[in-house]
């Protein structure tokens, strides 16, 4: 095991405590709006079988309107379930804590009744597979319809059938379906990958949310989809005003199109901090594992793929235990030290807007070039998302919105 760098990471406790403070960049950038999601402290249980898997654990951020906030993660790391979470989805066996408070209004507790007045009209979900979320045995121009005048409908006031069949017309025609009102009687097997995922995020926008949460919506597509279906998210963004959470385990994708990134691992946000702040200044290790593990053109023909090396840690134990002791990645941490398997660092601002979870950091670029006097050292990520995870990182190499193959050249 090594121990900690000269001069790096936090004491125990600096900066700003464990969800503390507003999440990086929210409501802090200039342009940015108020804020229509906070996100505090929220954990997920789930009880399968006698025992207790802690899901998400104390998971703290922020989302502004107009802004982007992206989350990602291994598979597994609870970007979904803290999500759904906010949706009000997850099984009737999850226990649920914490705050979500979306446009002042507190989500966690609240009944089915009151969740579903807020959904559509105030959050919107677009989910993983179109393909399994839209009804194949109905056209796609009544489903979204259904939708309209389901989330619309309130009290007295109600949307005729006539009125719904346009909105949804001009919804096909919002995100750019070709002859919308022949596409509004077609079925979803008539429909490419991409215009499936067209439909939901109009189905999404049927009653202009404040907040879309893009739950891996572009994972089933191709590139050059993907491109398109992002260029067509953050347009509309742009035009309706929008807050976005972007859930992900596509570093290019986050690279090129969201404004603040949290990263998670084991249930827990381990960094957080504005886009070009994070790609441009990694301290938590499992951060630089991620980037080195994203495949390079560059890299020699049959060399192997850079892989982060062990297992994530077991979340499940019997009833009444709590999430394990020490730091969830010290097992696969090549910096680890005795104390991260003993203490568990806590999420902390150390840097103005830049948070992260370890006891002994990579040396950011401004540590590195004021230690060296010159550069920052090769070691460090640049902006524009390349980076290298030479001398510290379990993996080396280096990530861009081109070499995640997601969103080739499609700079924000």
């Amino acid at each position: 095991m090594t121990g900690p760098a000269a001069g790096s990471g936090p004491a125990a406790g600096s900066g700003a405590a464990s969800g503390s403070g507003a999440a990086a960049g929210s409501g802090t950038a200039a342009g940015s709006g108020a804020t229509v999601l906070e996100v505090r402290e929220l954990s997920v249980r789930y009880r399968p079988r006698g025992r207790v898997v802690h899901a998400v654990d104390s998971l703290s951020y922020s989302v502004a309107a107009g802004r982007t906030v992206a989350i990602i993660g291994e598979s597994g790391s609870g970007k979904t379930a803290s999500s759904r979470a906010i949706m009000g989805l997850l099984p009737r066996s999850a226990e649920v804590s914490g705050s979500a408070v979306l446009n002042g209004t507190e989500l966690i507790g609240l009944g089915a009744r009151e969740l579903r007045r807020h959904r559509g009209h105030d959050v919107a979900m677009i989910f993983q597979d179109p393909a399994r979320s839209l009804n194949p045995t109905m056209r796609v121009g009544p489903q979204i319809a259904e939708a309209i005048r389901a989330h619309r409908e309130r009290g007295a006031r109600k949307i005729s059938r006539a009125a719904a069949r346009e909105r949804a017309i001009e919804l096909l025609r919002l995100v750019r379906l070709s002859a919308p009102e022949q596409r509004y009687r077609e079925y979803p097997h008539q429909f490419s990958g991409g215009m499936r995922q067209r439909v939901m995020i109009a189905m999404a926008l049927s009653c202009s949310p404040r907040l879309l949460i893009a739950d891996e919506a572009t994972t089933a597509l191709d590139v050059t989809t993907q491109a398109q279906i992002m260029r067509l998210l953050t347009g509309l963004q742009a035009q309706l005003g929008m807050a976005i959470l972007m859930i992900s385990h596509d570093l290019g994708l986050a690279a090129s199109f969201a404004d603040d990134v949290v990263v998670m691992y084991a249930g827990r946000a381990v960094e957080r901090a504005p886009v070009r702040e994070l790609f441009g200044n990694v301290r938590m290790p499992y951060t630089s594992a991620l980037l080195g593990a994203v495949p390079r053109l560059d890299r020699a023909a049959h060399t192997p793929l850079p892989v982060i090396g062990g297992r994530p840690p077991v979340l499940s134990g019997p009833p009444g235990s709590t999430p394990p002791a020490g730091c969830p990645f010290a097992a696969r941490c090549p910096r680890a030290a005795e104390r991260c398997e003993r203490e568990r660092p806590e999420l902390a601002e150390d840097e103005p807007g830049h948070a992260y979870a370890c006891w002994y950091p990579l040396a950011g670029s401004a540590q590195a070039a004021s230690a060296s006097g010159s550069a920052p050292a090769s070691g460090s990520v640049s902006a524009s998302g390349s980076a290298s995870a030479s001398g510290s990182a379990p993996a080396s190499g280096s990530v861009s919105a081109s070499a995640s193959g997601s969103a080739a050249g499609e700079a924000r």
